[in-house]
């Protein structure tokens, strides 16, 4: 028989308008938004992020990349000298570096359904904790940095996440609220385990969140 997935029963999130007042509840898939599992896959993904995050910058040259030492320096026999072919041997100063240091790629993947089923438990985990706010509509009057910061204080947030969608009106906020230093505004093709870990808050609107359960109702499982 298959083994059958926890948790999947649907739950019901408060709906919140833009002056954070409860306005109704958003019935959605308990297996994105009420998930429970392991938590160590919480951890394996933020080590994956910040590992791809990571650039090796380390780096030594061999005595290929070293300017000049392109003549040899003296004939090779007749002169009770060392054999040498170039000023630029590792044995000279100012030679290469034999087997130094080079740029590395630290990034590596994990399975793909176990990265699914970490951010369905961050998403859950901030559900669970009170700290998802599905908004109606995140729609401004003008896409202004004070506008947006003036909607984000009336839901109350001080350091949020929030994740937009595609349509005009999610793009508006998006202009005006990507040069907020406390708040973090991605879309949400972009929606991550470390970003939703990092913020204290996760804000999302009625369209965003629908859209995130159709995404991962058939993937979390």
């Amino acid at each position: 028989m298959p083994k059958q997935s926890e948790n999947l029963s649907p739950v019901k999130l408060p709906l919140y308008s833009s002056a954070h007042e409860k306005i109704g509840e958003l019935e959605v898939a308990g297996g994105v938004f009420g998930r429970e599992g392991d938590l160590s896959l919480l951890h394996e993904a933020v080590r994956m992020q910040l590992a791809n995050r990571r650039s090796g910058t380390a780096s030594t040259k061999t005595k290929g990349l070293i300017s000049g030492g392109g003549r040899k320096p003296w004939r090779q026999k007749g002169t009770g000298r060392a054999r040498a072919g170039s000023t630029r041997s590792p044995i000279w100063r100012h030679g290469g570096t034999i087997f130094g240091p080079q740029p590395r790629d630290y990034s590596y993947k994990m399975p793909k359904k176990a990265w699914r089923k970490a951010l369905c438990l961050a998403i859950s985990d901030r559900a669970k904790s009170g700290k998802l706010f599905v908004i109606e509509s995140l729609e401004l009057s003008e896409a202004k940095t004070k506008a947006a910061r003036a909607a984000l204080d009336k839901l109350g947030v001080k350091h949020a996440l929030i994740v937009i969608g595609e349509d005009d009106h999610d793009q508006n906020f998006l202009r005006a609220a990507r040069n907020l230093a406390s708040h973090k505004v991605l879309a949400v093709a972009g929606l991550n385990v470390y970003d939703v870990l990092n913020y204290e808050e996760l804000v999302m609107t009625l369209k965003t969140a629908k859209a995130i359960e159709a995404r991962f109702t058939g993937e979390a499982k």
